[in-house]
């Protein structure tokens, strides 16, 4: 089991340039990092938050900078892990995310911080970018044109607060038990990227992850 660090927007080849870090963060990286053979590796799983997060510039289109990204830094503890510095947060951008299931070959998806998104009346996915009179639904390689789109949203029926112990009695009732409109999120989202989601996080513990069959 190789595990990657970081994410494939902050890819040194594949990611938002020069917003990124010096190094590989893609699924090919843990096969220069490993030494292990590309034929070797049967299965990738591509683990995404239930909306998107940023540390530092660049361009983000999903972006939300008022109460609601602040709703979402705050539940989801999203400040930098050594230097504390608060990460840019925004609804999920499912452009990025196809991007970069594609560049990663991802064969299923882990879905986390599921649970952040409760409370919420509504909740919106990022389905496709406008750039001046064009709709975009492919990532964009060019950066100036990235900085240039706004998102388009598809809005979602959002679902009631949860709590620690509610969510524990859904993962060990099993997928069916989550609310309606947290399961509709879920398939939205396979819907739009053909790829599955087979595991759920709704917390930082280790007994609030659900896995669906695969």
């Amino acid at each position: 089991l190789l595990e990657g660090a970081q994410g494939t927007h902050l890819d040194i080849d594949y990611g938002i340039y020069p917003f990124g870090t010096s190094s590989n963060a893609v699924s090919g990286g843990a096969c220069t990092g490993s030494g292990i053979p590309p034929t070797k590796i049967n299965r990738v799983i591509g683990v995404i938050k239930a909306y998107t997060s940023r540390v530092g510039e660049g361009p983000f289109p999903t972006e939300l900078e008022g109460r609601t990204g602040e709703y979402l830094r705050e539940k989801g503890g999203e400040y930098g892990t050594v230097t504390g510095r608060p990460r840019r947060c925004g609804w999920l951008d499912l452009v990025m995310v196809n991007y970069s299931l594609r560049v990663n070959g991802v064969s299923s998806i882990a879905l986390t911080k599921m649970d952040v998104l409760s409370g919420l009346e509504e909740v919106k996915v990022g389905v496709a970018y406008k750039y001046h009179e064009d709709e975009v639904k492919d990532f964009p390689a060019n950066m100036r044109v990235l900085s240039e789109c706004q998102p388009i949203y598809e809005s979602l029926e959002g679902w009631e607060e949860v709590s620690k112990q509610g969510w524990l009695r859904f993962v060990e009732q099993g997928y069916e038990a989550l609310p309606r409109a947290c399961r509709r999120f879920i398939e939205y989202i396979e819907g739009v990227t053909g790829v599955p989601v087979h595991i759920i996080s709704v917390g930082p513990e280790r007994s609030l992850t659900l896995r669906r069959d695969e």
